[in-house]
């Protein structure tokens, strides 16, 4: 690693950050990146050479612990502070991400609105043209072709990049597993099968078309595609989400064989990342349906796994209103199912996803109760239950949400956080 003076900027090649994924209240980068410092902001950029994070120093930046960070689909994200104990305790984290999108954000506050973060952005794009500008007559030639690559990655440049990222897996993740949060949300994405199997009445974020496993030719062809797009930032990654909407619902060999060769295509064993990490959700009839050879088989995989489960709810009433075609019996023998295999593997956890809102019936939180408590005698570390509340927008709904959730979680003997949706 080393620092270059140029102007009023610090510019830093190779930086080495954490190789674990942690959970700590402080902001913290992984991997290599290459940063340019100001008297202003912080600039950090991935092995591509792309923005990747913006932090400010004073000028109004709302807080110190707080940053920008831009997502391979080209997207804006500002991590939020807040307050740690009570995003950690309705989250996970500590901190709480806000997409510049529309998403089940959780509080009245829009970061986007604020002119210092507007401002952040709008900085970075006249820095990148002074850079430009500087390339051309700087030494050594390393510091040159940095300096030039990032001039390039310009606004447009990066949005032709998402376009073909999307074009790989033939369109846009809408929304991730909620245990992606372990990673920061840093997954590769490979489609398995396309569609949902319910296609249930409540969501608005899943495929409204069929369930269709793609070939393996396919999925080969999106690891290839992938490995070349994300080119020497691939090093940065350490995690694979095998999507779309109920990859657990596919041929069980193929869902082994997409895990495997992304393993050693991407060469997920050499990365600057230590462990790697595999993510899929699954709906009530694939985790019902599922063999334990197959959990076996999946356990053996380098890997730690996590299989997100949409139950919704315990409750038929609940169900029927959702327009969730399955049955509370169903519900139960699927938690009963999860709470085996997470007892049984030390490398997979099931989680479970129930919805939570104002305008469900009245034994709907009974029912889950009721459900935990039948099946679980004591409290347990593993088997995160993350509630996705169904809202109709209000900034006092909102606050209600968070307030009446903390209740649920201190009852539920089973980890409890709310999902904050994230695409990509």
């Amino acid at each position: 690693m080393q620092s270059h003076q140029i102007d009023n900027l610090t510019i830093t090649l190779n930086k080495t950050g954490a190789r674990q994924f942690t959970k700590v209240s402080y902001p913290i980068r992984y991997g290599r990146y290459a940063e340019i410092k100001t008297p202003a902001y912080t600039y950090q950029f991935n092995l591509n050479h792309e923005i990747k994070y913006i932090q400010g120093h004073g000028n109004g930046w709302p807080s110190p612990s707080e940053w920008l960070k831009r997502t391979v689909g080209n997207d804006w994200v500002y991590y939020l502070a807040g307050d740690y104990s009570g995003v950690r305790d309705a989250f996970g984290e500590y901190y709480l991400p806000c997409p510049s999108y529309p998403t089940n954000s959780f509080i009245s506050r829009n970061p986007f609105k604020d002119r210092a973060v507007t401002a952040a952005i709008d900085a970075w794009h006249d820095l990148r043209e002074k850079i430009s500008t500087l390339a051309s007559d700087t030494r050594p030639e390393h510091l040159k072709q940095f300096l030039k690559q990032v001039g390039q990655n310009d606004p447009v440049e990066l949005d032709r990049k998402a376009r073909r990222f999307h074009r790989i897996i033939a369109g846009p993740i809408t929304v991730l597993p909620p245990d992606t949060r372990h990673v920061d949300y840093e997954v590769i994405p490979i489609i398995i099968a396309d569609g949902c199997l319910y296609k249930c009445g409540f969501c608005r974020v899943k495929s409204r078309d069929d369930f269709t496993p793609r070939t393996r030719k396919n999925i080969i062809g999106q690891i290839n595609q992938l490995k070349a797009f994300y080119g020497h930032n691939l090093k940065n990654y350490n995690a694979i989400f095998l999507g779309l909407h109920d990859a657990l619902y596919a041929d069980p060999d193929l869902i082994i064989f997409a895990a495997e060769n992304a393993y050693d295509l991407l060469g997920l064993k050499n990365t600057h990342l230590n462990g790697a990490h595999l993510f899929l959700f699954g709906s009530v009839d694939a985790i019902i349906d599922s063999k334990m050879l197959f959990f076996d088989t999946l356990q053996s995989l380098p890997y730690s796994t996590c299989i997100n489960i949409g139950l919704e709810s315990a409750d038929q009433q609940t169900l029927n209103i959702l327009k969730k075609p399955i049955t509370s019996e169903m519900v139960a023998q699927a938690f009963t199912k999860m709470l085996v295999i997470n007892k049984k593997y030390s490398k997979i956890e099931i989680t479970a996803n129930f919805v939570y809102g104002d305008h469900l019936p009245p034994s709907h939180l009974p029912s889950f109760f009721e459900l935990t408590r039948k099946k679980l005698d004591r409290p347990s570390g593993k088997g995160t239950v993350y509630f996705s509340p169904l809202m109709n927008g209000s900034v006092m709904e909102h606050r209600n949400i968070v307030r009446r959730f903390y209740k649920i979680k201190t009852q539920n003997p089973l980890p409890s956080y709310l999902y904050l949706i994230q695409r990509l």
